[in-house]
């Protein structure tokens, strides 16, 4: 058997088991794909992670991202949650003040913010208003008629992102997702909360498609909804999500523009430390 050191966190919360759940697994250049899968299939978390050395000398690691479904170009809890893991084990970023992730997306850059790390939101692969059509396809496997969508778009950053925009958070949590009638689609749902709560927007998000029915707190989504509510004045250059609340969890994502970027941010609490056994990889 083939040991790596591993950690399991909580992110987007600091405070273990109310946020969004992530395996770490370091130095793992010697697993195969088919390990790197199975064992995400094991897990059975929204994403497990793999670190390895960068491929291009510019950034301080690689990632590769796994949900039980299959693998992703980039997703947000893993970025901030394998950013994290890996200063743990003592990595050292090659830039004052910021760590340069490697992914299928190419760099991505995260940042110490107080007690959080964000990650600058990488460029949108898919923007525009949903075809009526899909529209149509999406609200109903939400249960919801197309008069609860206030706004719409693609906010595609690697996972395949489609938006809706609900009129209030109470329609957010209303919504009745059937993962059949939903397909391959990876949909998320924004609403905004009542002046006076600790939020600003509740969000949930739906990748049935790769085996995440419902996921607790979602980096990549946020990253590419504020993108969109920015840009088009539906949201502030800064503002708190809520999101995991049908699920019983209380993650809280940070959106903040500074100049050309957007950064998405998180506390993030440790769960399990330790190692765990590989087999040896297949001929």
């Amino acid at each position: 058997m083939n040991r790596h050191r591993f950690h399991q966190l909580d992110v987007f919360t600091d405070t273990p088991f109310l946020g969004n759940p992530l395996a770490v697994v370091h130095d793992a250049a010697g697993i195969d794909d088919g390990g790197m899968a199975a064992f995400a299939r094991w897990t059975n978390l929204s994403e497990t992670t793999f670190l390895l050395p960068p491929a291009d000398p510019a950034a301080d690691y690689r990632v590769r991202i796994f949900t039980p479904g299959g693998e992703l170009p980039f997703a947000g809890h893993p970025t901030l949650g394998s950013c994290h893991a890996w200063l743990a084990a003592g990595g050292r970023p090659r830039n004052e003040g910021f760590v340069v992730q490697e992914c299928g997306v190419g760099h991505v850059r995260i940042r110490r913010d107080g007690t959080r790390l964000a990650f600058a939101a990488p460029p949108l692969r898919r923007t525009g208003p949903l075809d009526p059509g899909t529209l149509r396809r999406v609200a109903a496997a939400l249960a919801l008629s197309e008069e609860d969508v206030v706004a719409h778009q693609w906010v595609d950053n690697g996972p395949g992102w489609c938006a809706l925009m609900l009129s209030s958070a109470e329609r957010v949590l209303a919504a009745r997702p059937d993962g059949t009638a939903l397909g391959g689609f990876k949909a998320g749902i924004v609403g905004p909360l009542p002046p006076g709560s600790d939020a600003d927007f509740e969000v949930r998000a739906f990748v049935p498609s790769l085996g995440v029915p419902e996921d607790p707190v979602t980096g990549s989504l946020n990253a590419g909804l504020a993108q969109w509510l920015m840009s088009a004045g539906l949201a502030a250059d800064r503002y708190t999500v809520r999101q995991g609340t049908a699920l019983k969890r209380n993650g809280r994502v940070f959106l903040d523009r500074v100049g050309e970027d957007i950064w998405v941010g998180g506390e993030i609490a440790g769960c399990i430390e330790g190692t765990v056994a590989f087999p040896p990889a297949g001929p």
